[in-house]
């Protein structure tokens, strides 16, 4: 290790904005509706292959979201399988403009 300081840049909350993505706000929302269906499956000891049983949603599909490839998954699929989790899901939609911070400073990948 290295005591060389280091600058803390404290981030925005979604990381696929912080990163330049597109579509930022979709994929932080995307990511967060697989968490929770990965939070479920994991609290109720569910494999892929029962939870394909309980939903009908194909084994492969839990195991993309656990592995967080979610670009095959549209938001209102990963909330079809949420409800077919037995989970109610609640979605709160905050509508402003894009504002930039006065000393952001560009990420380049």
């Amino acid at each position: 290790m290295t005591d060389e300081p280091f600058e803390l840049i404290h981030g925005s909350g979604n990381v696929f904005a912080d990163f330049g993505y597109p579509n930022a706000a979709t994929e932080q929302l995307k990511a967060l509706l697989a968490a929770e269906i990965i939070g479920v499956l994991d609290d109720s000891a569910l494999t892929v292959r029962k939870a394909e049983a309980m939903t009908g949603i194909a084994a492969a599909d839990f195991s993309r979201i656990r592995k967080a490839k979610l670009a095959r998954f549209t938001i209102d699929r990963l909330m079809t399988i949420l409800s077919r989790l037995d989970q109610d899901v609640q979605v709160q939609v905050t509508v402003r403009p894009h504002r930039v911070a006065v000393n952001e400073t560009p990420v380049t990948l």
